[in-house]
């Protein structure tokens, strides 16, 4: 089970992550990647002028895309290098968040759906234990808008949302993504910074049940260092989950355009 490709690759511009983006690149061919996708978290300014911290600031948007390109004409010959960014699906911003990524030139999107209903101005962070059904319901709802939006090329760590009340629930709101996922192929990632950081994800109640749905499977790196563009460890704790659940894992995905 080769893994030849990472989309899911951040730069020090998110606040969160470290080194050059020349670093990344260098890593991904000593180490035998292919193709290359960057996708640090989308710019957004709110109508209120607020910008969330972990986002890469508005004013270094055209920079990200700028010095990516220059970067994968450097290297054309050695590696395939798409640009691009992560963002959530946020039904009162989504149409907001897509012009502003396209107005800067993005060429794809995965995925993250890191707070519900928004950050701004009192999202609750799906990283964290959901202390509400309710909350459950509703990252459900927005990561399956988002897949049927038909501008993500995946999405990434399906199983952040933590919910640990009542695990018949968690397991029949996890079946309606995979669901999802199957119906319109738009895979799921194994996230290996959830693998590395030991965090709650993967969450095999939600890798057992996209293994009964045969929904497609892709892995991602989610390098925030230029070590982890292949990350050789994760690759093997996600290889064991593909086959305990017998996953539908489809290599690299396919990238969807933004057009």
């Amino acid at each position: 089970m080769k893994m030849n490709y990472n989309y899911h690759t951040h730069t020090k511009r998110c606040g969160h992550a470290t080194g050059e983006d020349e670093e990344y690149i260098l890593n991904a061919i000593e180490n035998g990647i292919e193709y290359l996708g960057f996708s640090d978290h989308s710019p957004y300014r709110y109508p209120d002028g607020f910008e969330a911290y972990y986002r890469v600031p508005l004013t270094e948007g055209k920079d990200y895309i700028r010095e990516l390109n220059e970067l994968r004409e450097k290297y054309k010959d050695k590696i395939d290098i798409k640009i691009g960014f992560e963002m959530e699906y946020y039904p009162q911003h989504f149409e907001a968040m897509l012009k502003t990524v396209k107005d800067l030139g993005a060429e794809y999107l995965v995925l993250g759906q890191h707070f519900i209903p928004a950050e701004h101005p009192n999202g609750f962070h799906t990283c964290k234990n959901a202390p509400d059904p309710k909350l459950v319901e509703e990252y459900v709802s927005c990561v399956i808008k988002g897949i049927e939006s038909g501008v993500f090329t995946y999405v990434a760590h399906p199983d952040m949302i933590d919910y640990k009340e009542d695990e018949e629930f968690f397991c029949k709101q996890m079946r309606k993504i995979c669901i999802a996922s199957k119906k319109h192929n738009v895979p799921v990632e194994i996230n290996f910074n959830g693998i590395r950081t030991e965090r709650h994800y993967p969450n095999e109640l939600f890798w057992k049940i996209a293994g009964e749905e045969g929904c497609p499977v892709t892995f991602g790196s989610d390098a925030h260092n230029p070590n982890h563009t292949f990350d050789g460890k994760s690759l093997e704790k996600a290889k064991e989950l593909v086959g305990k659940y017998n996953l539908n894992y489809i290599g690299k995905p396919n990238i969807i355009e933004i057009k």
